[in-house]
């Protein structure tokens, strides 16, 4: 049987078996110890661990309930400028320990580079992302698909859709089959790779992006394309409260902080930027500061104007999908208006101008997916008005040149004057305003109306007006 050593009261040693707690003690007086059994020193060590492991949990609770709800809101266009700014944005949350990151999505679709880059940000995330298609009357659509289904809590709000992922072509030249079948299957093994990894239906994802199928908010929680459905950001923080996330842990969002992330001015920048219309626009206004720079050599002003929207023309070109065919034809269309102010060619010039400016203005961003396209509201109006201008101003120029001149010897040509002193064959005649010395073929009585014919050294050559 075990036994245990014990120092007594009286400070002797004692040995005692395993069942007892209390013994006698040998001494000068009778005085008693208590000792620990083997199991009750096993059962004590273990309290102690116990307590230490409560207690020092406490300092990670009250961190836990330090951390915060970050939230950012997107609309828009899937583009490099939203890429960059959720990109950011979840880097921020990593790095502050936040609860989650909430996205509140409404995109009619975009690049499916920006898209990629979007959804390895959220696959790689430390912290639980939450995309929730918010408010009512958002969308995911194309791209958007992806983003949500990429996401470890997907949600939509009442009266949202999603679907509708089907590749679009990024240029003028139609694919053949082959070259579609490829991009498509690629585009499917992609969206259901996703799918897979975060349990949801991969069957529905093939047929968004075969089949472009869109779905209401109740129809994709029934086919488990989306976790839950929240009337608002309140309503889903309440619910997700609690939730596990597969190797994140589990959300406490119950009264926690929220944080609304906002753009900084360089991904408001490139945003912009990476509008197509507003592309489109500088790149219109940078080619007619440069015009008018040139036909006025010394206004600087437009040359400054032009050569800066010239370049943030490009920079934007850089991030969307450019037919360069199409910058070709616009182009072009310039150089031939321009030409029109130099060469009599009757308006075919203006015309050829007006139908290039025309078809590259169709031709630059067709066909670049849902959301990157130019709007008719900005196309039309652009081209009108280009048109007209150079139209006009080709106009002037032409009669301009057609037009007799008004000023110097050349400007009395055919003017009509008044004879003041009888030519025979010199005399004075009244023309313009003034009195000038003039010869005719024959003698002119005063007060003839007479048509001036030439102009030699100050002496008007003149005949009988008829």
């Amino acid at each position: 049987m075990k036994r245990c050593k014990v120092i007594p009261s009286t400070g002797a040693w004692q040995t005692c078996k395993r069942r007892y707690t209390k013994i006698p003690v040998r001494g000068k007086r009778k005085s008693h110890a208590y000792v620990l059994t083997e199991g009750r020193l096993q059962g004590l060590i273990l309290g102690v661990v116990l307590v230490v492991a409560f207690f020092g949990a406490l300092p990670a609770t009250v961190h836990s309930a330090d951390r915060q709800v970050y939230v950012a809101k997107v609309s828009g266009t899937v583009n490099p400028g939203l890429a960059g700014y959720l990109t950011t944005c979840i880097e921020k949350a990593s790095a502050k320990d936040g609860v989650c990151l909430v996205i509140e999505l409404d995109t009619p679709g975009g690049l499916a580079a920006s898209m990629r880059s979007i959804v390895k940000a959220i696959l790689s995330s430390s912290v639980p992302i939450v995309v929730y298609v918010a408010p009512s009357g958002a969308r995911a659509a194309s791209a958007g698909v992806m983003v949500t289904l990429a996401a470890d809590i997907a949600a939509m709000a009442p009266g949202t859709n999603i679907g509708a992922a089907h590749p679009v072509n990024l240029g003028q030249k139609k694919m053949d089959e082959t070259m579609t079948g490829k991009v498509v299957n690629d585009m499917v093994a992609y969206v259901k790779s996703i799918a897979e990894k975060k349990g949801r239906n991969s069957e529905w994802a093939e047929k968004a992006v075969r089949e472009s199928v869109s779905v209401t908010e109740k129809e994709a929680l029934e086919l488990n394309v989306i976790d839950l459905v929240a009337e608002d950001l309140d309503e889903l923080l309440e619910k997700l409260d609690g939730w596990k996330c597969e190797g994140k842990g589990i959300l406490h969002t119950k009264g926690v902080e929220r944080v609304i992330l906002t753009e900084s001015l360089r991904d408001k920048v490139l945003k912009t930027l990476s509008d197509p219309n507003i592309a489109y626009l500088l790149m219109m206004i940078g080619l007619a500061g440069l015009y008018f720079e040139l036909s006025h050599p010394g206004a600087i002003f437009p040359g400054v104007v032009g050569a800066m929207s010239l370049i943030l023309a490009f920079f934007a070109f850089q991030t969307l999908p450019v037919n360069y065919a199409g910058v070709l034809l616009i182009v072009l269309a310039i150089v031939l208006f321009v030409l029109e102010m130099k060469v009599a060619s009757y308006g075919l010039l203006s015309l050829g101008g007006i139908v290039s400016l025309f078809l590259g203005s169709l031709m630059l961003f067709k066909g670049a997916g849902p959301g990157i396209h130019l709007s008719w509201q900005v196309l039309v109006p652009t081209v009108v008005m280009v048109s007209a201008f150079f139209v006009v101003v080709a106009g002037l120029v032409f009669r301009a040149q057609m037009s007799k001149p008004r000023t110097g010897d050349m400007g009395l040509v055919d003017e009509i004057g008044v004879v003041k002193s009888a030519l025979s064959p010199e005399g004075k005649v009244f023309v313009h305003g003034e009195l000038w010395n003039a010869v005719a073929q024959g003698n002119i009585p005063k007060g003839v109306k007479v048509r001036v014919v030439s102009v030699n050294r100050l002496v008007l050559t003149v005949e009988e007006a008829v």
